[in-house]
């Protein structure tokens, strides 16, 4: 993208980038794009970097259940650009889809682009609990094949 500006303001950006520590198109890109699209921009790709997710997932559901529903539908208007595993994929599919039917909002085309898991995933390992969760799982989860007690909203 370009855009035209002044030498003046090409120099105050260049100046104001320095003070920031950071290069014009990373001070330009920081100023202009949305708070709530970078939060959940950053806590998506969290989940997808080593380490456990049930933290970067926690935090994205804090932030999710937060949002009012015109800032739901700026941070998730884009699908993440980062490679997720598909029970991840899915997982954070169900959490948005979760959320804008809270808020009465259309969802978004990149959750609908995400294919179910092919294989149920339930959130524990106890056999016990299995029916529970078929039965209790949200419907956003219950059609990705995921299998959970708790959701956007709620802790464990």
């Amino acid at each position: 993208m370009q855009i035209r500006v002044s030498a003046q303001e090409k120099a105050a950006i260049r100046r104001a980038a320095k003070r920031a520590g950071m290069d014009m198109s990373s001070y330009v890109l920081e100023r202009v794009l949305s708070l709530p699209a970078r939060r959940f921009r950053d806590l998506v790709e969290a989940c997808a970097g080593p380490g456990p997710t049930s933290f970067p997932l926690a935090e994205l559901n804090s932030l999710l259940s937060g949002f009012t529903a015109a800032e739901l539908r700026e941070a998730i208007a884009a699908a993440p650009a980062v490679t997720l595993t598909p029970f991840l994929a899915n997982y954070i599919a169900a959490m948005v889809e979760y959320a804008c039917e809270r808020r009465a909002l259309a969802l978004p085309a990149w959750t609908r682009a995400i294919s179910p898991l092919s294989d149920p995933a339930f959130g524990t390992a106890l056999q016990a609990l299995r029916l529970h969760l078929l039965s209790h799982s949200p419907p956003p989860f219950r059609r990705r094949n995921i299998f959970i007690d708790a959701t956007l909203g709620n802790r464990i």
